[in-house]
C-alpha cells in the first residue's frame, strides 16, 4: 500500500494489527478455486500467485501477483471466485478476514484510498494484459511481463539489483503470454543472446533494463507506483542501459 499511497504512522499501526492466519503452499497449489465464496482475502507474503483459467486447454494465466499484493481484494465486495488462484512457486499467504478491510477503510481515509487504488491497478493491469496478448508479438509480450513483475518487485524492495526469483518455469511463462512452451523457450534464448537477461535455474537477472523496456514498450504509469520511472540510470542500477 505504501508504494502507491503515503501512509501515516497511525495507518501503519492499524495494518500491523491485522488479524491473519498464515499458510505455506507448494508450487501449483490452488489457494482458491472457481466457485468458492471466501470470507477472507489472501495477502501474499512470499512467492508468487496467479489467476488462472484452469478450464482453458492452455491454462491461460491472466495476472501474476507479487509479495504485498491482495489479488482477491475484490471479494470484500463480491465473494464469488471465477478463476483459480494458484501458486507459481512455493508461497506464504496470510488469510485476512473481509471485516478487517472494511473496518480499517472506515478508520483511515489513506488506507481506504490505497485499497481503492489496488483495485484500480488490478483493473488497469488486466487491460494491459489484453493489449499484451492482442497486439504485441511474442518477444514484446515476454519483455513486458518481465518488466511489470520487476517493477512491482522493486516497489516492495525485492529487486533492487535487478535480480529476481523467477515467477515461473518456461511453461508458465508460455501460459501467461499466450504462446507455446517451445516459443517461450526461443524468446528467452534470444533475450539471453542479446545480453538483455540471464535466466539461471530459479533466478532471472536483467542485465540491460532499458533495452528490455524498449522492446516491451513498457510504461509503468498504470501500476500507480509512487516515484518509479521506467528508465534507470546505469550508474545507480549497476547494469547496462541504452
Amino acid at each position: 500500500m505504501a508504494s502507491i499511497v503515503e501512509l501515516s504512522p497511525g495507518d501503519l499501526e492499524l495494518l500491523a494489527n491485522m488479524p491473519s492466519s498464515i499458510c505455506h503452499y507448494d508450487t501449483c497449489h490452488h489457494v482458491l478455486k472457481k466457485g468458492d465464496h471466501p470470507n477472507h482475502c489472501c495477502l501474499l507474503l512470499q512467492g508468487y500467485l496467479c489467476w488462472q483459467d484452469v478450464d482453458n486447454h492452455h491454462g491461460q494465466i491472466t495476472s501474476i501477483h507479487v509479495p504485498g499484493d491482495v489479488p482477491d481484494l475484490y471479494t470484500v465486495y463480491d465473494p464469488r471466485i471465477d478463476f483459480d488462484l494458484v501458486t507459481l512457486r512455493p508461497a506464504v499467504v496470510a488469510s485476512v478476514p473481509h471485516r478487517f478491510f472494511r473496518e480499517v477503510s472506515a478508520l483511515s481515509p489513506s488506507i481506504s484510498r490505497a485499497l481503492l487504488f489496488l483495485l484500480l491497478t488490478d483493473a488497469a493491469a488486466s487491460r494491459n494484459c489484453i493489449v499484451n496478448l492482442g497486439s504485441r508479438d511474442a518477444l514484446a509480450r515476454v519483455a513486458h511481463l518481465l518488466c511489470e513483475v520487476t517493477a512491482r518487485l522493486r516497489a516492495v524492495g525485492l529487486a533492487r539489483d535487478f535480480r529476481i526469483p523467477s515467477p515461473f518455469m518456461q511453461s508458465g511463462l508460455a501460459a501467461a503470454c499466450g504462446i507455446s512452451a517451445i516459443h517461450a523457450n526461443r524468446v528467452i534464448r534470444d533475450l539471453r543472446r542479446a545480453n538483455i537477461l540471464q535466466w539461471q535455474s530459479k533466478t532471472i537477472t536483467i542485465i540491460n533494463w532499458n533495452e528490455l523496456v524498449r522492446l516491451a514498450g513498457f510504461a509503468p504509469d498504470y501500476l500507480r507506483l509512487r516515484g518509479q520511472d521506467s528508465t534507470i540510470d546505469p550508474s545507480s542500477a549497476g547494469h547496462n542501459a541504452t
